[in-house]
Parts: C-alpha cells; sequence; structure tokens
C-alpha cells in the first residue's frame, strides 16, 4: 500500500504525525467545500453516461453488456483530479491515460499475482521476487509519483485565489508556522494517496450498488422515481447538461438514495478490513490482547452482525435504515471506520457516489447479465474488495422524455 498511496500519506500515517495531516486537510472536505464541487462531479457523472450511450443505442437489443466498474473507475479519477488538485486527467475520453493505465495495472487477479500479494501480506522481502506483479508496481508508482510531484511543483508556485480544489484549500487555509507546515514529500504522498484511496473505492462502491440495484429491479424502480422527482431536469434530454438546473440540486435531500447508498456500502463494503496493532495491553471480552499484537478489524463482518442489525443482516434492505434496530449503534457500521480514524473523505465519496447514481439511473435502466457469474461469488481483495472480472450489467436506455414527463 505504501509505495502506491505513499508512506507519508493521511491513510497510513500515525499518532500526532496523522493528527496534524488531518488538521491540514480539514478545510478541503468540508460540507462547504464539497458543494462548491458540485459542477464538477455532475459534469464527469453526466460525461459517463454519455460515453455509455453509442454501445448501447448501436446494440441489436434492448440492452447492451457493459462492464461498468471500468467506466466508473475512470469517472472517479477524472474527478479527483480536477477536485482535489484542479488537473485534468480526462481519462474517459482517453482510456490510455498514463495514471489510469498505471492503476489499471494494479488490478491483475491472473494466478501469478494473487500469489505475490498473498506473499506480501506475510513479508516485505515479497517485493524483490521476479513476479510481473512486481514489475507492475514498480512502474505504476514512478508514474503515479512522478504525477503527484507535478501537482504540488504547479500548486506550490501557481496558486490561484479563486481554486477551490482540495489542495489549493490546504495550501491557502493552513497557515502554521513554518516548522508545523507540511512537507513537500508528506504533500506529494497526499496527493497519492487522494488518487488511488480517493477514486478506486467510490468507483467500487458504485459498481456495487449497481449490482444490487439489477438483483433488486423494485429497488431500482422506487429509487429512480425519487429521482424524478426532486431532479426532473435530469430526465429531460433537452436540459439534461444544463448546468444551471443541476447547481440548485442537494443530492442529500434525497432520502430513498440516501438509504440506498448506505446500505450498499453496509452490505459489501469496498475496504473488507483493516489492521491496526496494539500500543498497549487490552481487554476484549473475556481475552488479553497483549502489546504488539496485530487485530484485524472486518468491516465486512461487523457490518453483518444480526446482534447490531437484527435478523435481516445478510439481506439487502434499503428500508431498514428507517427502522433501525435498538440494538443498533454507530461503531456497527464499520464501512468507513469510526472515531479519529474515520475517513476524512467520507462526505466527498457519498457526494460523488450519489452523483454518479442519479447521473446514471436517469438514463438507463440495469439487469443481471447472466452470461456472466455473480460477482457476489468472486470478491477478490487488492486494495479494494472488488470482482474478479467486474460488474457485467445488461444496460438499457429509458424512454427519452420532454419537461421531465
Amino acid at each position: 500500500m505504501a509505495r502506491i498511496l505513499g508512506r507519508d500519506g493521511i491513510l497510513l500515517a500515525e499518532g500526532d504525525v496523522h493528527v496534524k495531516q488531518r488538521k491540514a486537510f480539514a478545510p478541503g472536505f468540508s460540507t462547504q467545500s464539497i458543494k462548491a464541487l458540485y459542477p464538477i462531479f455532475w459534469g464527469k457523472a453526466l460525461l459517463l453516461a454519455e460515453t455509455w450511450r453509442p454501445r448501447v443505442v448501436k446494440s441489436n437489443s434492448d440492452h447492451q453488456s457493459i462492464e461498468v466498474l471500468e467506466g466508473l473507475n475512470r469517472t472517479t479519477l477524472d474527478i479527483i483530479g480536477q477536485a482535489g488538485f484542479g488537473t485534468e486527467i480526462d481519462s474517459l475520453r482517453r482510456p490510455d491515460a498514463p495514471l489510469r493505465v498505471a492503476y489499471q495495472a494494479m488490478f491483475d487477479f491472473d494466478w501469478a499475482a494473487r500469489l505475490c500479494h498473498a506473499l506480501h501480506t506475510w513479508t516485505t522481502w515479497a517485493e524483490y521476487l521476479p513476479f510481473k506483479m512486481n514489475h507492475a508496481i514498480v512502474n505504476s508508482r514512478k508514474v503515479i509519483c512522478d504525477a503527484a510531484t507535478e501537482i504540488i511543483n504547479r500548486k506550490l508556485f501557481e496558486v490561484d485565489p479563486k481554486d477551490r480544489d482540495i489542495i489549493a484549500l490546504t495550501i491557502r487555509e493552513f497557515n502554521l508556522a513554518d516548522a508545523e507546515r507540511l512537507s513537500f514529500e508528506t504533500m506529494r504522498d497526499q496527493v497519492m494517496t487522494f488518487l488511488g484511496a480517493g477514486h478506486d473505492t467510490t468507483a467500487t462502491g458504485a459498481a456495487w450498488t449497481l449490482h444490487l440495484l439489477a438483483k433488486h429491479p423494485a429497488i431500482q424502480e422506487r429509487l429512480r422515481a425519487e429521482i424524478r422527482q426532486h431532479i426532473p431536469c435530469l430526465f429531460d434530454t433537452d436540459y439534461r447538461e444544463y448546468n444551471a438546473n443541476l447547481a440548485r440540486v442537494d443530492v442529500d435531500n434525497l432520502p430513498y438514495l440516501e438509504n440506498v447508498c448506505r446500505e450498499s456500502l453496509r452490505y459489501i463494503p469496498p475496504i473488507p478490513f483493516t489492521t491496526r496493532r496494539t500500543a498497549s495491553a487490552d481487554r476484549l471480552g473475556n481475552y488479553i490482547i497483549p502489546p504488539d499484537t496485530y487485530v484485524s478489524i472486518q468491516a465486512n463482518v461487523i457490518n453483518r452482525q444480526p446482534q447490531y442489525w437484527g435478523p435481516t443482516a445478510d439481506e439487502f434492505d434499503p428500508d431498514r435504515w428507517d427502522h433501525l434496530p435498538t440494538t443498533y449503534c454507530t461503531e456497527a457500521f464499520m464501512t468507513f471506520l469510526q472515531g479519529p480514524r474515520g475517513c476524512i473523505g467520507r462526505k466527498f465519496a457519498e457526494t460523488e457516489m450519489k452523483t454518479l447514481l442519479c447521473s446514471l439511473l436517469s438514463m438507463y435502466t440495469f439487469e443481471p447479465d447472466k452470461n456472466f457469474d455473480d460477482p457476489e461469488d468472486w470478491k477478490m481483495w487488492r486494495l479494494v474488495l472488488r470482482p474478479k472480472d467486474g460488474v457485467h450489467l445488461k444496460v438499457g436506455l429509458l424512454a427519452p422524455t420532454v419537461d421531465g414527463q
């Protein structure tokens, strides 16, 4: 993780260093800052929907099979590039964009890559073995590190007071003494962290959500009806891309959309677990945990514990969020972790995911593609929990409407 996400990035930093970094980046992830980024979210989400249209229109049937995770990954990479750093990656229009190719190389699931990945969990010496995956990591790291260095150099010496991206806000508003400022290397690693962790997790979460909506057509149609009610311009072919209409939209005002996203992220968390090392002895139930013990915190298990969620814990039910059992507690939802190590980009990711779903569901219908195995049967972990062969869905074009009717 350190080689791709940056060793000094906020995801891997510890102790006082982590506290300092969270303080530095808090302005960029505030609710007000994220709302200022809405035009970027909408622009890229609408562009993704448009890139799928020719494939669906040219098909000889009502539905076209599309692997949706690839397009979502390119979209979220473009969003974090522009919203995070004011950089146009444009991988939606240019699939061969160097950064996109670099991240693609990280998710090869052939047997050799899986073996190498397993060895990496046991020893750091695994990085010196002559595996194809190790070469891919080295090459990808160089591309990602070079891009992050270029971004920081540009932001440090070409600061525009009107810029609202996350790095610009951090540089402009984090006015501590020189001795307390984040170093260049630390800032570079933050860019690497936000690029990697900030795009693939959201894309994977959105892909799993589309998969679940395809398996539950009644939920999909109910959500589409809510989107139509609150954002009718998305269903109007004459005004769909007119930003003045979307500028007034707040996706947080769609309660069922909120429930669907939370339930999807509970049901299949993109980050299934994390690891912590005990700094001192602790007690867990009747067990004494010695210091320096590595503890695995399983979000995918905690998120489905019947003791918190009740007897329907293993069911996909967005309505559960309107009548949570009395046994529920905040710590039962561990997709973003909790407390001081909770994901700083949670609000950013949730808003991004909602925008993507609104754009796609207002143009397309989604059904399972029976020509492929159920992706839930082939979950593979490599930084995020993604299906081995992606998420293949049958995508159909909604009938065009006028004036949102």
